[in-house]
């Protein structure tokens, strides 16, 4: 995987953006987490400062991976979307006093660096869309089993005594 390393704190500063797409086979640890390889991870990241005055990033992750149901072990479409804002800490001690004063989960808090690999981060933001026990909604081998089932009636144990009268 090619390295798309930027200074955080000065991306931020300058509102810098960025985007594209890279392929799903180039993330090692995602494809450990995926049926196939196949498939493109397009991305977004914008550089700005948070309204409590902090830098921040906001990275766009989207892909559409395969994955193995656990329940019929049939390989699926997943749709991985997500939306980050990354408020940025000059070190662990900072990190937790910001994350505190923002009290808010829909934002993570996170140590900037000067030479962060951005396409790690992005693998990170897919890997925590995927759930950890996949399944279908409903497996395409019960669909079949539920019509059977719906086509049986079932007879009472009940219903043998009350005919015995």
């Amino acid at each position: 995987m090619n390295a798309f390393v930027i200074d955080t704190f000065e991306f931020s500063r300058l509102k810098e953006r960025r985007e594209g797409e890279c392929a799903v086979a180039d993330f090692d640890r995602l494809t450990e987490e995926l049926a196939d390889r196949s498939g493109t991870v397009r991305w977004v990241l914008q550089g700005g400062t948070h309204a409590s005055g902090h830098p921040q990033l906001t990275l766009s992750v989207g892909a559409t991976v395969q994955l193995m149901c656990q329940r019929c072990l049939v390989p699926f479409s997943f749709d991985v979307v997500s939306e980050s804002v990354l408020v940025l800490a000059k070190d662990d001690a900072a990190a937790d006093e910001i994350d505190a004063m923002l009290a808010d989960d829909s934002i993570d808090v996170i140590v900037g660096i000067k030479a962060m690999n951005m396409l790690e981060l992005i693998e990170d933001e897919a890997l925590l869309t995927i759930p950890l026990s996949p399944k279908h909604a409903v497996c395409p081998d019960q669909v079949g089993q539920d019509a059977q089932t719906a086509s049986m009636k079932r007879v009472s144990p009940f219903a043998v005594l009350k005919n015995k009268q």
